[in-house]
């Protein structure tokens, strides 16, 4: 157990981080997707009430900082403002869709295409009022079999090891038992609400599964020999263009600093395409292009 005597105090949008430079907003995004609609609309929360620009982060989340406040409250015009992206679709459960994937699944080389699950996992999250008291670092991560994000420090999460299954993982040791990926979102929100059971809901409770009594062995009650096909590990993708599976572009796009500015924003515009996927690189990369 911890040692801890307070709540997790990971910033979302409505509970802002209060910085010397002003407030700070974190909006999660799950599996680093979202709309250019999307994007734009935070830039320009950003340009208006922040600092100008929207800051990329480690879990491929996105930040704006430098917002004036009142005693730690957002005016209502920066909240508006953020809610009317549309990238908080559960106020009650914005801190916990913590769900970082391999950014290029479904694009491009991995073993399987994990977007349906995270949408899934995404929407169980949001669903179930007990998964409300995950502490705002809890994280899911989800490695497609290619390696890029197998690494990362987890709570939960899985690796495939096919193009129909994949094995789960709690903590940073434990393996469990191998599912059908049609199944991996549910099975994964399930250990989450034990989790929750088991950690409680008090000051000191447990942030990660780490630190349960047992940790992930103790959480996934019977624990399951590594498969060979999660030994894997990937370096990002370069910067510039890649071809997809499907035989269009997408173009991965540095942003100095992990900052989306001005300028960067504007060649993004300017691509014309429907979605862009945030890496925890802290880079962006924008698929689906016709011509690039």
């Amino acid at each position: 157990m911890t040692e801890r005597t307070r709540r997790d105090l990971c910033p979302g949008l409505l509970r802002p981080w209060i910085a010397d430079d002003g407030a700070l907003v974190r909006v999660r995004v799950p599996g680093g997707r979202l709309t250019t609609g999307a994007l734009r609309g935070l830039h320009e929360v950003a340009e208006s009430h922040g600092d100008g620009a929207v800051h990329l982060t480690s879990r491929a989340n996105l930040q704006v900082r430098g917002i004036a406040h009142d005693d730690g409250c957002l005016p209502d015009a920066v909240v508006d403002a953020a809610m009317a992206t549309g990238l908080m679709p559960s106020a009650s459960h914005e801190r916990v869709r913590n769900i970082m994937a391999s950014p290029l699944t479904g694009i491009v080389g991995g073993r399987a295409d994990l977007r349906p699950a995270v949408r899934e996992l995404d929407e169980r999250l949001c669903a179930d009022p007990m998964l409300a008291a995950l502490a705002g670092r809890f994280l899911f991560v989800l490695d497609d079999g290619r390696g890029d994000v197998a690494g990362r420090d987890l709570d939960l999460g899985l690796v495939a090891v096919s193009t129909t299954e994949a094995q789960l993982r709690a903590g940073r040791s434990a393996w469990g038992r191998t599912v059908p990926v049609t199944e991996a979102a549910e099975a994964l929100a399930g250990l989450a609400r034990r989790f929750v059971a088991a950690a409680g809901a008090q000051p000191e409770s447990p942030w990660h599964v780490d630190e349960l009594p047992g940790a992930g062995a103790g959480l996934l009650g019977h624990v399951h020999e590594r498969r060979d096909e999660t030994r894997v590990s990937a370096e990002p993708p370069p910067l510039g263009r890649i071809t997809q599976d499907d035989g269009r572009l997408a173009l991965h796009l540095a942003a100095p600093g992990g900052r989306l500015d001005r300028r960067l924003m504007d060649d993004v515009l300017a691509l014309d395409a429907p979605l862009v996927v945030i890496t925890p690189w802290r880079t962006l990369i924008v698929p689906d292009l016709e011509n690039a």
